[in-house]
C-alpha cells in the first residue's frame, strides 16, 4: 500500500480509546462515549485541513460488540474521505473487529507506506489482560517490515505504553517486554516516532532520537501522575501529526469544549 511522495507533510489524525458500546447510550465514567466521539469528529471537521490518514490506536469499543464496531465505521465514513487504519486495544475483540470492519473502510493494516513514510501497526494485546505484550512474531514482523521497505522514515504505532507514565496504577499495565521493542527500533534509524493510546492523557518524550507520543482519549481522561485511579477534568481530545518529508514530526494535542455526560446523551 503506497502513494507517491509529495513535498507537503503527511497529515495524520490520531483518535484513540473511543470505547463505544453496543448501546449508543453507553457511558464510561458518566461520559456518553458515542456523543463525545461525535463532538471530536465535529471539531476535526471544523478545522481548515482534512487528514490524509486517520489512525485508531485501540480500545475502539468497550464491549467488543459487532454493533459498536459497525457504528464506529459509519461515523468515520461520514466524517472522512481519508483511509482509516486501526489496531486493537485491551477492550477490543480483535477477531470481531476484523470481521466487522472488513470492507467498511476501517482497515487493520499491519503496515503501509504513504509518501515518504512507512507506518507499522503492532498488536500489543493479551487475552483477558489490561496489560500489553509484543509477541515474538510481532517483533519479528516489525523488524522485517523496517528492513524491507525503502520509505525514508517510519512511524510505529501500538496500543499500550512502552514507557512509564508516572502513575502507579496505570504503570501496572504497560508493554511488559518494552526492552525487546526498543532493541528492534534501535536497529532502524529510519524510525522517527513511536505512538500509542491506552493512557488517556498526552505524553511527549524522546529516546535515542525517537519521538515518544501518547494521546488523550476521545472520551474521558486519566489524571496524570496519580498514585491510584483518578479522572482528569480535561474534555475529549485527539492528536494531529504532520510527518514531513525530511523526517521531522510536528504534532499537537487538541481538546473539545465541554465534557459530555450521560445526561446529555
Amino acid at each position: 500500500m503506497s502513494e507517491s511522495a509529495d513535498a507537503s507533510p503527511l497529515r495524520v489524525l490520531q483518535l484513540t480509546d473511543t470505547h463505544l458500546y453496543a448501546d449508543p447510550a453507553g457511558t464510561l465514567y458518566d461520559c456518553n462515549t458515542e456523543d463525545s466521539l461525535r463532538r471530536v469528529l465535529e471539531a476535526v471537521r471544523a478545522q481548515e485541513h482534512a487528514p490524509d490518514l486517520v489512525l485508531l490506536t485501540g480500545d475502539l469499543t468497550h464491549d467488543g460488540s459487532v454493533q459498536a464496531y459497525s457504528r464506529l465505521a459509519g461515523l468515520l465514513d461520514d466524517a472522512f474521505t481519508a483511509p482509516v487504519w486501526c489496531l486493537p486495544g485491551n477492550h477490543d475483540e480483535a477477531a470481531v473487529l476484523r470481521q466487522t470492519l472488513a470492507g467498511e473502510g476501517v482497515v487493520g493494516v499491519p503496515e503501509g507506506t504513504i509518501a515518504d513514510w512507512q507506518l507499522v501497526l503492532l498488536d500489543s494485546t493479551l487475552p483477558a489482560s489490561e496489560g500489553g505484550h509484543l509477541a515474538d512474531a510481532e517483533l519479528e514482523r516489525l523488524d522485517s517490515a523496517l528492513q524491507s521497505h525503502r520509505a525514508s522514515h517510519a512511524l510505529v504505532c501500538l496500543h499500550h505504553n512502552p514507557v512509564p507514565m508516572g502513575s502507579r496504577w496505570l504503570d501496572t499495565m504497560t508493554v511488559d517486554n518494552a526492552p525487546a521493542l526498543f532493541a528492534v527500533l534501535d536497529r532502524h534509524p529510519r524510525v522517527r516516532a513511536l505512538l500509542w493510546g491506552h493512557v488517556h492523557q498526552p505524553f511527549d518524550g524522546t529516546r535515542n532520537g525517537v519521538r515518544l507520543l501518547a494521546s488523550p482519549s476521545t472520551c474521558v481522561q486519566f489524571l496524570p501522575g496519580s498514585e491510584s485511579f483518578a479522572l482528569d477534568s480535561r474534555p475529549p481530545g485527539y492528536r494531529w501529526l504532520l510527518l514531513h518529508p525530511d523526517g521531522a514530526v510536528e504534532t499537537s494535542v487538541h481538546y473539545v469544549n465541554g465534557r459530555p455526560s450521560a445526561s446529555e446523551a
